[in-house]
């Protein structure tokens, strides 16, 4: 985990793992307020959660996007994620977090994770799933109480039950999850667009161009620009942007890194070219949006 002084706190699964199981690739438990760990907000994950909420109140900030907890619900995070939570000390519910290897082990389609809606979002949002149907609230606890039983086993039989399991809460929670219907016809052009933004979660330190993205996809820049402009209305050069300008904030907020630190952290050539960026796309010098911020 990384000081919060040089950036905002990257948490692995086994920060949120007992001992017995730190090699393990998934927790499932109850999540309430008596569920501590020193962990700091804001905060990532190198990892998906599933977050299901049954009582209680507060706000979960996923990226800049403030929600109300209003259960019934349930949140969905992928990796690379920041997030804050602040919930009432009557919060009750269930959590399942696990790695990408762990649930596509046995997948044959190995795109089967990000196909889900709510998972690297082509809107680039989280809204939760709000449960009205009392027969979905009661499927979907058994699942997790049934999941956390598995876990206590923890012999080979209960780990391939926990898949199934898992698969289960993400798969009905597809069939009730609000999205677009006409963006999940596009086939694989969405595919194509979530594999972009998994990528820009996991190097936009590296300030990589619109090409070098679309090399590593295996198609061309004009391909990947066309797609991605037809599904959010943005170029691929914007979403590069908009994630740039968004880690120089919580940087700039988060973190004590000086000017000349984050451009460096953030491969931008020189401060001069990283100060000027900023200010074109936000109208304010890098110590100008801090000093508003702080």
């Amino acid at each position: 985990m990384k000081s919060k002084s040089e950036n905002i706190p990257v948490y692995s699964l086994h920060n949120f793992s007992s001992p017995e199981r730190d090699s393990q690739q998934f927790q499932v438990e109850v999540f309430d307020a008596s569920r501590h760990f020193s962990v700091k907000y804001p905060h990532r994950h190198d990892f998906f959660e599933v977050l299901y909420l049954l009582k209680g109140s507060g706000f979960h900030v996923i990226d800049g996007n403030k929600y109300e907890i209003n259960p019934p619900s349930v949140f969905f995070m992928s990796p690379g994620q920041a997030h804050k939570i602040e919930f009432s000390n009557d919060i009750e519910g269930y959590i399942f977090i696990f790695t990408e290897d762990f649930y596509l082990i046995n997948q044959s389609n190995q795109n089967r994770l990000i196909e889900f809606p709510f998972f690297f979002t082509i809107r680039q949002d989280n809204p939760p799933l709000i449960l009205n149907d009392q027969e979905d609230v009661l499927f979907l606890e058994s699942l997790f109480k049934k999941g956390i039983m598995g876990a206590e086993k923890g012999d080979d039989y209960s780990i391939e039950l926990l898949r199934s399991i898992l698969d289960l809460i993400l798969t009905s929670s597809a069939t009730l999850y609000k999205t677009d219907e006409k963006m999940l016809n596009k086939g694989k052009g969405h595919i194509v667009v979530k594999k972009f933004f998994q990528l820009i979660e996991d190097n936009y330190h590296k300030n990589l161009t619109v090409s070098e993205y679309a090399n590593q996809l295996a198609i061309t820049p004009n391909h990947l620009t066309q797609t991605v402009n037809n599904l959010t209305g943005k170029t691929s050069s914007q979403i590069i942007k908009a994630k740039q300008v968004l880690e120089i904030k919580r940087l700039l907020v988060h973190s004590n890194l000086s000017v000349t630190e984050i451009a460096t952290r953030l491969n931008f050539p020189d401060q001069s070219y990283f100060s000027k960026f900023f200010k074109r796309e936000t109208g304010k010098s890098p110590l100008q949006y801090r000093v508003k911020s702080l």
